[in-house]
């Protein structure tokens, strides 16, 4: 029997790609049960294989197959390695290097059967998310696949899976400029608006999210609106478009006071999204408006920012959403794709979806209605004495499951290994307001 790539496993370490196998392969019966043909596993970005051919007791046995170094992809060697590669049909695909390069390696002996690279030029240095990336997005078009991927520069690529030329019948031959269509005016060379995440890809629709540079200290309280778009995976044209920032007229423009939606950028989905085929919803979780830990030029809860939106796959029209933080200056965005799975409640089966945050908690609701699993309350938490900044009365907390994580700081909390080490914890801290969640000037 032949060594192919056993399981699919594959180890990133710095800049290798590095697979292991054991002394034999034995393929199952469905030939996609070793696929790994999305970022998280599948649309449901459960992040599960059910293979067991990998155990505890052979782990140790384990050897090296093959590596597949990728520094020498763009003139940067010391960039940092994101990617989760794909495999599909016995090949592995992943963005390398940083000029964010496509390659398609055997996933039994580790040659290179292609590479795609698109220089951009300036557009390129410009762009605010660089380096590899987090990967791509497979799409079976029913005959040798496609790739998609976001460019350093935001254009959408589509790329023929077995060949690695771009597919001409996408965009202007298979290239789409994010930075157009947008709903907003952006320069094609040094607009700050980018994406690292993987597009998604569901049926005949390619989501794509966007992201920015770091929040923390902005240059100014106005920026490009990050808004979410769905595209025909067949010709590339937009579908649709979902204005995180609600426009004059739309659902949710009032939680953004003294007109502040027309300034305020950001707001993007910078992390991975997940989708229900089978109930036709895509679900997305948004990162906070412009600046990360002031919000005096934004006052209001801010719609939809640091929200589980859930909209239709063929129209992007809003079925549901729930916001996580009301008015955000703590840069507790969401970070990573919602987990859809089916659970048992009391009984009942129910067709959920869990969103980890950074809080520490995990918000369980019903991917159909929205409801949530659990009662999430809505409690007071302090105000803030920061100039200028109005924070909301009240914020969500969920009462189950408990958190996974501490939530706030106390004196209790600091290092009491000596009491002399005690002792100097208190002085370092004696300049810092500790506090539970929502500290009122955490950051502020």
């Amino acid at each position: 029997m032949p060594r192919p790539l056993l399981q699919a496993v594959s180890f990133l370490l710095a800049s290798n790609i590095v697979v292991l196998a054991t002394e034999e392969v034995v393929f199952a019966q469905n030939t996609t049960e070793g696929e790994w043909r999305s970022y998280a596993a599948d649309l449901a970005s459960t992040r599960y294989a059910p293979l067991d051919q990998i155990k505890a007791e052979n782990f140790n046995e384990l050897e090296v197959a093959w590596r597949f170094r990728t520094e020498n992809f763009g003139p940067n060697p010391e960039f940092n390695f994101e990617s989760t590669p794909l495999m599909v049909a016995g090949r592995v695909y992943s963005t390398v290097g940083s000029r964010r390069s496509v390659v398609a390696i055997h996933a039994a002996t580790g040659e290179l059967l292609w590479t795609y690279r698109l220089d951009e030029g300036e557009r390129g240095a410009a762009a605010p998310r660089r380096l590899s990336g987090r990967g791509l997005a497979y799409r079976d078009d029913g005959a040798g696949g496609q790739i998609f991927y976001v460019t350093l520069g935001y254009q959408l690529i589509a790329l023929n899976a077995v060949t690695g030329r771009r597919v001409s019948s996408f965009g202007r031959n298979g290239i789409v400029d994010l930075k157009e269509g947008l709903d907003q005016e952006v320069d094609l060379v040094t607009g700050e608006i980018g994406l690292h995440a993987t597009p998604i890809v569901a049926g005949d629709t390619v989501i794509v999210g966007a992201a920015h540079l770091p929040g923390s200290s902005p240059a100014s309280r106005e920026n490009i609106k990050g808004y979410v778009r769905g595209f025909n995976a067949r010709t590339g044209a937009r579908r649709w478009i979902f204005h995180t920032i609600p426009q004059a007229d739309e659902f949710g423009n009032d939680t953004w006071l003294n007109e502040s939606w027309r300034y305020t950028g950001n707001t993007g989905v910078w992390g991975q999204i997940s989708v229900d085929e089978e109930l036709g919803l895509a679900y997305f979780p948004t990162e906070m408006p412009t600046n990360d830990y002031y919000g005096g030029h934004r006052h209001g809860d801010n719609l939809f920012s640091d929200s589980l939106v859930a909209v239709d796959l063929e129209t992007g029209d809003r079925a549901w959403h729930f916001q996580f933080i009301h008015h955000d200056v703590w840069d507790w965005d969401l970070p990573c794709a919602p987990i859809l799975a089916d659970i048992t409640v009391d009984g009942r089966q129910v067709k959920a979806v869990a969103q980890p945050t950074k809080q520490g908690w995990l918000y369980v609701f019903d991917r159909v209605t929205g409801e949530p699993i659990w009662p999430i309350e809505e409690r007071m938490v302090a105000p803030s004495d920061v100039l200028g900044e109005r924070l909301s009365l009240t914020q969500p907390f969920p009462t189950k499951p408990p958190p996974y994580d501490r939530q706030g700081v106390s004196i209790d909390d600091l290092i009491d290994f000596t009491p002399e080490l005690r002792s100097e914890a208190e002085r370092v801290v004696a300049n810092y307001r500790m506090g539970p969640l929502f500290n009122a000037t955490d950051g502020g």
